[in-house]
């Protein structure tokens, strides 16, 4: 089923921690910083594993103990519903392993 675009800036109101994108398509960015690679190893992997049952899969890097994510919907051309589910997930796991 197709995913329906959201407005990035509504979006953004409920992400706190979250900012739009630069660039030409709709996106949403978070970058973390954690105590250690591990502990930010240990974030992804939950994410990971998250993405894979949604079927929807952040662009991120990682560098030691920080980590960046950016949430689209690529075949939507935009921000969607799964990006947002995706965002509070990550907040969420973000929180429990110390990111910031």
């Amino acid at each position: 089923m197709a995913q329906a675009v959201v407005d990035v800036a509504e979006t953004l109101q409920a992400l706190p921690d979250w900012s739009a994108a630069p660039g030409d398509r709709p996106a949403i960015r978070r970058k973390l910083v954690f105590a250690d690679f591990n502990a930010a190893f240990g974030f992804m992997t939950r994410v990971a594993l998250m993405a894979d049952k949604m079927d929807h899969h952040p662009e991120w890097s990682n560098v030691y103990n920080r980590v960046e994510v950016l949430l689209t919907t690529h075949d939507a051309g935009g921000v969607t519903q799964l990006d947002l589910k995706m965002a509070r997930f990550i907040d969420e796991a973000a929180k429990a392993l110390g990111g910031e």
